[in-house]
């Protein structure tokens, strides 16, 4: 007895045709960017401003929101792994090593504006 294959038949979901875009369109979105680019800028230069001011040990007038500088201090631990290695390959306490190395290495202080 043969096997007959039968011809599955797959139908593909038409295309739809591109639809064209207008220069106006481009021309939006070009002023756009533009607007957004100076808009940046300009939110930049108050922060700057106001973070300055608030470096100098301005006072923020009473009301609604609130400016205030946030500080943070970190210290870059990657180095954490290779050093315990090699304080043990020395001889040394791996803990003891790394706890004297921390405590030795000067934090990065960063201070960024925070406005609600």
């Amino acid at each position: 007895m043969a096997t007959q294959t039968l011809p599955q038949v797959v139908s593909f979901p038409q295309s739809t045709p591109a639809v064209e875009i207008s220069q106006q369109e481009l021309v939006d979105l070009i002023e756009a960017r533009n607007t957004f680019a100076k808009l940046k800028k300009h939110v930049e230069t108050l922060e700057e401003s106001v973070q300055a001011r608030l470096e100098t040990g301005a006072k923020v007038e009473s009301g609604v929101h609130v400016a205030e500088l946030k500080e943070s201090m970190r210290r870059s631990v990657a180095w954490k792994d290779v050093v315990m290695r090699l304080a043990e390959k020395l001889g040394l306490d791996p803990e003891g090593y790394c706890s004297n190395v921390l405590a030795h290495t000067k934090p990065t202080r960063t201070i960024s504006l925070v406005v609600n």
